[in-house]
């Protein structure tokens, strides 16, 4: 069965970097989209950032230019750099996945794309 595992997050300094990491597991095809959706205590859900199989970014405007997703395939594994974060990033962010058709290329940070999440990791900027 898919297993989202997240690490990483905590407290940091507005300013400061902290990094996400995702390590996924279970899909059947490589073909898979992996991204990191955030929910902060008065808000919905937001989308941060996916990444396809081939290696296609997308971001959400709030975090363009300050947060870069990667992956490692070999080891199935997503990475989230996050930089000059601020006050308005603290959230739970969660990592997704999920395959196409149910994950449209054109438009992959809805969050109802997805049927598979992790557990959350807390960040806190202040």
């Amino acid at each position: 069965h898919v297993q989202l595992v997240e690490s990483g997050g905590g407290s940091v300094q507005a300013g400061g970097s902290l990094r996400l990491s995702c390590a996924a597991s279970g899909f059947t095809s490589s073909r898979k989209f992996v991204g990191w959706f955030r929910r902060a205590s008065t808000k919905g859900s937001e989308g941060v950032a996916s990444i396809d199989s081939n290696n296609k970014t997308t971001y959400g405007d709030s975090v363009k230019g300050r947060f870069t997703i990667s992956q490692d395939k070999a080891k199935n594994q997503v990475s989230l750099q996050m930089t000059n974060l601020n006050v308005e990033d603290t959230a739970t962010y969660f990592c997704v996945a999920d395959l196409p058709p149910r994950v449209c290329s054109s438009d992959p940070l809805v969050h109802r794309q997805y049927n598979y999440w992790g557990q959350g990791t807390q960040v806190t900027v202040s």
